[in-house]
Formats: structure tokens, sequence, C-alpha cells
């Protein structure tokens, strides 16, 4: 098992102060945050956390301010907790693990006839 990824102090006012005087030496450094807590994590976790934030930057550049964009992602977020095969959902499904996952999305199958003898 290996440890968790030690998480930096973060200094609230630093980043804020940053962001107002500097904002493109925020956004270096927050890049630079975010490569950082991507290569602490293993190997066979990273490529999944650089499409997530990907996806992340994405939605943060079709919003036209940040408070759309906080609300975008949080929504996002909830979505993963509530949502369709989110985190409850799999919970419930290791309370009852009889029940097949058959209604996954992409579980499409197909029926083929048995072949004749």
């Amino acid at each position: 098992m290996t440890n968790p990824a030690k998480i930096p102090e973060f200094n609230f006012n630093e980043w804020s102060d940053l962001a107002i005087n500097d904002p493109e030496a925020f956004e270096k450094k927050r890049q630079q945050a975010i490569e950082d807590t991507i290569l602490s994590m293993p190997a066979r976790r990273q490529q999944r956390l650089r499409c997530l934030q990907w996806r992340i930057d994405q939605e943060r550049n079709r919003c036209k301010t940040s408070i759309a964009a906080c609300i975008k992602l949080s929504g996002m977020m909830w979505d993963q907790v509530v949502g369709d095969h989110g985190l409850l959902h799999n919970i419930k499904m290791l309370e009852n693990p009889a029940k097949p996952m058959l209604s996954m999305p992409g579980n499409n199958l197909l029926a083929f006839p048995a072949p004749s003898p």
C-alpha cells in the first residue's frame, strides 16, 4: 500500500493576493501545483487524473465568470456522488452484490443465435 500524497500547506491569502496582483503568475503556480499533485499519485492513476484535469480546464474555459465555473464544477462533483452510477449507486451495489450490473452505460448486450449442429 502506498502512502497518501502529502498535501502541501495552503495559504489562502498568498494565493488570493497572487491572483489579484499577478494573474499570470497565479495561473503558472496553479498549473504547477496541479502537476505536482498528479505526479505524486501512483503511475497507474496519473493518466486518469490528467484527463479529469483536462475536462475541468475545458469547463472553466467555457464559463464566462469565475462563479459560473465554480457552480459548474460543483455540479460535476455532485454528479459523481449522487448521479447515475455515482458513488452512492456503487456503494449500494456493494451492499447487494448479487444484483447483476447489466444496466451500466456501455453494456449493450447483443444476442447471437446458437450455432447450428
